[in-house]
């Protein structure tokens, strides 16, 4: 040790423990002896002491995911159903301009002696969502004829608006539908649409020799 503090045994102390008041060097020796003998002045000789630190872990709950709406909680709260007032043919013409931006972009080598392969991949893909459709056939008669703004695709229907701002539901299974790209004018066959829009952009499609309704 550096230095080592001293002070006097109090007489009653002493007397008490029966020890003799030890001063100047003996006093030292004493001192010195007794934390030898008690394993401390190695103790006491080192400047740090470590801390044992165990640090507490906290529980990792379960993230829970933010469940959305199932499918029939949408159809009963109609998420998308288009309201009547909505119903307009001229507030769909803005959307009918972009999709004729889109699909000029998506077919643009689209000329007289274009690979028609790889058209119908890109047109099979394609989003029709604002293109005009116009049934020119159909199983069920009274379809045929009917033209508008695609505004909405699902499953097993097309959705369009007329010019008379009405909303009709299409079947696309037994139906045939015309839309105009640029100067062409392609031929949907509904029957093979039967998709999600979202499903069937990352669909692969097998050619196919003869389409029926």
């Amino acid at each position: 040790m550096a230095s080592v503090i001293l002070s006097t045994l109090p007489p009653d102390e002493g007397e008490l423990l029966g020890v003799q008041p030890q001063h100047g060097e003996a006093a030292e020796k004493f001192t010195r002896a007794f934390l030898r003998s008690q394993k401390v002045e190695s103790v006491l000789q080192h400047q740090g002491v470590v801390m044992q630190y165990t640090r507490k872990w906290k529980r990792k709950g379960k993230k829970t995911k933010a469940k959305g709406l199932s499918a029939k909680e949408r159809r009963a709260l109609g998420v998308f159903e288009l309201k009547p007032e909505h119903q307009k043919y001229e507030l769909f013409l803005p959307l009918h301009d972009l999709w004729k931006q889109y699909i000029t972009e998506l077919c643009s080598n689209l000329r007289a002696g274009s690979n028609l392969q790889v058209m119908e991949q890109k047109l099979l893909k394609a989003d029709f969502h604002g293109a005009i459709l116009t049934v020119v056939r159909s199983k069920c008669p009274s379809y045929v004829g009917s033209t508008g703004i695609l505004v909405q695709e699902l499953k097993h229907v097309f959705k369009i608006i007329t010019k008379e701002n009405r909303l009709k539901t299409i079947p696309k299974r037994n139906s045939v539908f015309s839309v105009e790209i640029g100067d062409f004018v392609t031929h949907i066959y509904g029957s093979k649409f039967e998709f999600r829009s979202s499903v069937r952009s990352a669909k692969k499609f097998k050619m196919s020799g003869t389409i029926d309704l």
